[in-house]
């Protein structure tokens, strides 16, 4: 609770030093106030009415990316998004898995940001439609397909899973720019789909045929 009370009172100091900016390019510069409380959710829900009578450019849920299960993250997600502005982007730090991405959309997170789809393509780990695999595996040594048949990223139109695993095995940076690209490629995709199944009203039936499939180990 200390630590919140902190966060609020830093977050009114830097309100008004964002506002002593030029407004001409008050554009460039977006403050947004970021709600904290561990997993608590009688802190997390009195911590984001307090920052929401700040009336700032947009709301971030913080500290939900450091090891909590997920079934927590999403217990205070609950709690903590019906308080958070409606007409601001709301804002999941650190997070996540493509599963975790679904979920907190369904949950009104608008913004997401995270390490993941990098750190895990340098890892071998490579994100397709029906889950993660690990490319570092010996079942991959000859395999001649792409990471994914029918993606059209860079990587998968040119390289096979072969080639790219010696890549990973040799040493050679390009083998981790080149699973990077592909996971990057996978999650703007995943923004793009979710974005287009909003606007049709399908979301809810993509959230149900990828939530989990997408999470799982290959």
């Amino acid at each position: 609770a200390r630590s919140a009370e902190r966060t609020t009172r830093w977050l009114q100091r830097c309100k008004a030093q964002w506002q002593t900016g030029d407004p001409r390019h008050s554009h460039q510069r977006q403050l947004f106030g970021i709600n904290q409380g561990g997993v608590y959710e009688d802190i997390r829900i009195e911590h984001m009415q307090q920052i929401a009578a700040l009336d700032l450019p947009g709301y971030a849920v913080g500290g939900l990316a450091v090891g909590e299960p997920t079934e927590q993250m999403y217990a205070v997600l609950d709690a903590v998004v019906p308080h958070m502005p409606d007409n601001k982007p709301r804002y999941l730090m650190g997070v996540g898995t493509p599963g975790n991405i679904i979920e907190g959309v369904a949950r009104g997170i608008d913004m997401f940001d995270c390490v993941m789809p990098a750190r895990n393509a340098r890892h071998g780990h490579l994100q397709t439609w029906q889950g993660r695999f690990n490319l570092h595996n010996e079942k991959y040594k000859d395999d001649q397909a792409p990471i994914e048949q029918g993606c059209n990223c860079p990587t998968c139109r040119h390289f096979s899973r072969a080639y790219l695993r010696h890549l990973l095995k040799s040493g050679e940076l390009l083998g981790l720019r080149l699973c990077v690209m592909h996971n990057l490629y996978f999650y703007n995709r995943l923004m793009t789909l979710i974005r287009q199944s909003l606007d049709d009203g399908s979301f809810q039936d993509f959230r149900a045929r990828h939530a989990v499939t997408l999470d799982r180990r290959i």
